[in-house]
């Protein structure tokens, strides 16, 4: 018994860290309160929470399966109120959707789409853990805990986000990768492409692993054949799409297709997706994620790092405010770079007495700041 508990206390721990800082995040919208610590809150209640980016998006497309005639009724025009088209919701792919449609049926639309979100945290906390414990890296509970405080992560877990989903395969696929069970890793890097397009990157990953490997070996295992899951899965997708929307690649028509034209064009504030010229965080997030990438070179980790360095590449060229979310499948990887200096006591010190709250109000803030407007809530019910 005793060492049943031992084995399953850093797993219960991880759960209880996840549940209580989101319940903490929700606290002023569960009391309903009409201002917090300095905050106005103008419409008081719950439904701030729901009505985050971009969750209800992934309900439209959880309710309709992405059928155009039910998004856009003939005659009647788009179910929700909102300045897009019904092709917009292609841009938010299909496995969140089909998570939040499943468990719907028991609690409705909205409590799915957090409660699903929140499920794959604790699953991403856990496995987290698990990695780091095979990996045979130091106080593996600790870096777990730091790992979920990322302020744009702590956010992006506590609504309705398919983030957690999306890392959560994307290292499952790189662990069974690396134990070259190929067949695992690559359905795992299917449902990572099916959450979030740019898992595509891990089968550029790995073709350049296998091509590497068999420069130096003149040898090529027939199994990683079974990786070509990772772009079949998105083809997958493109093909539903032309059944649903007439359009193989109305992914490309949504207009929320992030523009990629060349390194460093976030740095624009005329154009759309970024609007503001306050960019400094960028900054520290590149030199963040470029530093990590070289600890990676260095370290074992050799998949990890390949992967770090072409979502890393790719990232320099998102033309999008939020590099920090953007960017979050970098982030584990990182912790692990870093795992020495993120477990030292100044580091600690730090951690505890200013980051840790700072990212609580952080967390506040934005939420309060990120809200879709919902005019009428019928179409998400």
């Amino acid at each position: 018994m005793v060492k049943l508990y031992r084995k399953f206390k850093p797993y219960v721990i991880l759960a209880i860290i996840v549940l209580v800082s989101t319940f903490i995040l929700w606290l002023p919208f569960i009391l309903k309160a009409e201002s917090w610590l300095g905050l106005q809150i103008k419409n008081p209640g719950f439904q701030n929470i729901y009505q985050n980016f971009d969750g209800p998006l992934y309900i439209v497309p959880a309710k309709t399966l992405y059928n155009i005639d039910k998004i856009s009724p003939p005659g009647k025009g788009l179910i929700v109120s909102l300045p897009i088209t019904a092709e917009y919701f292609a841009a938010h792919l299909p496995i969140y959707p089909i998570l939040i449609k499943t468990v719907a049926p028991f609690i409705g639309y909205l409590k799915s789409m957090l409660i699903v979100n929140i499920a794959f945290t604790i699953f991403l906390a856990w496995f987290f853990y698990f990695l780091l414990s095979k990996y045979k890296i130091n106080h593996p509970i600790l870096l777990s805990s730091i790992f979920l405080f990322l302020p744009r992560f702590l956010v992006v877990r506590s609504v309705g986000a398919p983030e957690s989903i999306f890392i959560l395969f994307i290292l499952m696929s790189m662990y069974f990768f690396d134990k070259q069970k190929y067949l695992i890793a690559g359905i795992f890097g299917g449902l990572s492409v099916m959450t979030k397009t740019p898992g595509i990157i891990l089968f550029a990953a790995y073709s350049l692993i296998i091509i590497t490997k068999y420069l130096k070996t003149r040898n090529f295992d027939l199994r990683s054949l079974y990786l070509l899951l990772i772009p079949g899965s998105l083809l997958l997708v493109f093909l539903f799409y032309l059944r649903q929307y007439n359009d193989f690649f109305v992914y490309f028509h949504t207009g929320g297709v992030v523009p990629m034209p060349f390194p460093f064009s976030v740095f624009n504030s005329q154009k759309i997706w970024v609007g503001t010229a306050w960019l400094d965080d960028i900054i520290f997030y590149f030199s963040l994620y470029g530093l990590a990438v070289f600890y990676l070179y260095k370290s074992r980790f050799k998949t990890m790092f390949y992967f770090a360095l072409l979502f890393f590449i790719s990232i320099l060229f998102v033309q999008h405010r939020d590099i920090a979310r953007y960017s979050l499948p970098i982030w584990p990887l990182a912790v692990i770079a870093f795992n020495k200096f993120f477990t030292s006591k100044a580091f600690l010190i730090i951690f505890f007495a200013i980051i840790l709250p700072a990212s609580i109000f952080y967390s506040w803030n934005f939420l309060l700041f990120n809200i879709m407007p919902i005019a009428d809530w019928g179409p998400y019910l």
